[in-house]
């Protein structure tokens, strides 16, 4: 059996032990042995799981801030608002680390957001939110403001 085949069983057989083969040939500059196909699945499934994390953390914001806006029930602010200050924290993580991934935000926001109001519309069904996000788009506005706060809440 050569070499490759072997890496590619590899691949099914023993996942961590692959990523470690794979990586001490990639230091080792040993090209000719490497599972390519599965290399370059795994890459491109890195940049997935990235633009997916940043869907489902934007979406977490917007029914927080839903909910803190939009919802009067003082004993459960201090709790979304502590669930918008980690997901602020984890998306500020996620563009720092991925620069790249700020034109994705702008383009998964209106996705993000449909789906953050049909989680609070299901949960809140009293209550009348917006069917489009009434204030600033900007990431650093979304990632920073207090839109609930008297002085914050003007609408564009």
């Amino acid at each position: 059996m050569d070499a490759s085949l072997k890496i590619q069983e590899l691949y099914d057989l023993d996942f961590v032990e692959w990523c470690e083969t794979t990586a001490s040939q990639l230091k080792a500059r040993n090209f000719e042995q490497l599972d390519l196909d599965n290399l370059i699945e795994e890459i491109e499934g890195l940049t997935k799981h990235d633009r997916r994390e940043l869907r489902n953390r934007l979406t977490v914001l917007l029914a927080h801030l839903l909910k803190r806006i939009y919802i009067d029930s003082p004993e459960k602010f201090h709790g979304w608002e502590l669930t918008i200050r980690e997901q602020r924290r984890q998306i500020q993580d996620l563009l720092q680390d991925s620069p790249s991934l700020k034109p994705y935000f702008d383009e998964v926001f209106n996705t993000a957001y449909q789906n953050a109001l049909d989680d609070v519309c299901f949960e809140y069904q009293q209550t009348e939110f917006p069917d489009t996000w009434k204030f600033d788009l900007e990431p650093s506005s979304l990632l920073f403001k207090s839109y609930w706060q008297a002085n914050s809440t003007s609408l564009e």
